[in-house]
Order: structure tokens, then C-alpha cells, then sequence
């Protein structure tokens, strides 16, 4: 198990993370987190779709669904989109 898929549930309710900021707190690069995030079989465990760009742009998402499902899961979790972006209020940091 990546510690990046570990990550993903110390994200609170309400806040995303960036490819950028897991890739930090991961000591690895970016790409990489992409790649283990488009690898996840199991996104209702490890809730990817709390990860976004670092402009806040949704980008792809394993998951059934693709994007319209990865926005229909960051609505309900209360976080809001604007213009395909979420605003940087929502972004979260594991400092």
C-alpha cells in the first residue's frame, strides 16, 4: 500500500489535496502521484477524488464515472467548484 493512498484519508471533510502536495509529503514527484492515483481499485477506500491540479482543476479520476462523478463527489462532500476549479479555500496541507 502507498503511503500517498494513506494520505487520502487523513483529508478532512470539506478540503482536497493537490497532486503537488501529496507528492511532497510523499517525497515524490507529482507524475508519479498520478500514476498511483489513476492505479487505485479502490476509490471508495481511498477517496482520490479529494485530489486535484494545483490551479484546483479537476483531473481525471479512476472511478466509476470519470470527472462528472469526481465533481458530483466533491459537491456532496461541500466543497464548491467554479468554472471547473475548486478555489484554493479548499485546499488542504499535511504540514
Amino acid at each position: 500500500m502507498h503511503k500517498a493512498l494513506l494520505l487520502l484519508r487523513k483529508i478532512p471533510a470539506g478540503k482536497v489535496a493537490t497532486y503537488k502536495e501529496l507528492a511532497r509529503a510523499c517525497k515524490t514527484s507529482p507524475r508519479a502521484i498520478g500514476r498511483i492515483m489513476a492505479q487505485n481499485e479502490h476509490p471508495k477506500e481511498y477517496p482520490c477524488y479529494k485530489v486535484v491540479a494545483c490551479s484546483g482543476a479537476l483531473t481525471g479520476y479512476s472511478g466509476p464515472g470519470g470527472l462528472r462523478a469526481k465533481a458530483e463527489l466533491l459537491l456532496k462532500d461541500g466543497i464548491r467548484i467554479e468554472k471547473g476549479r475548486v478555489p484554493r479555500e479548499y485546499f488542504y496541507s499535511f504540514q
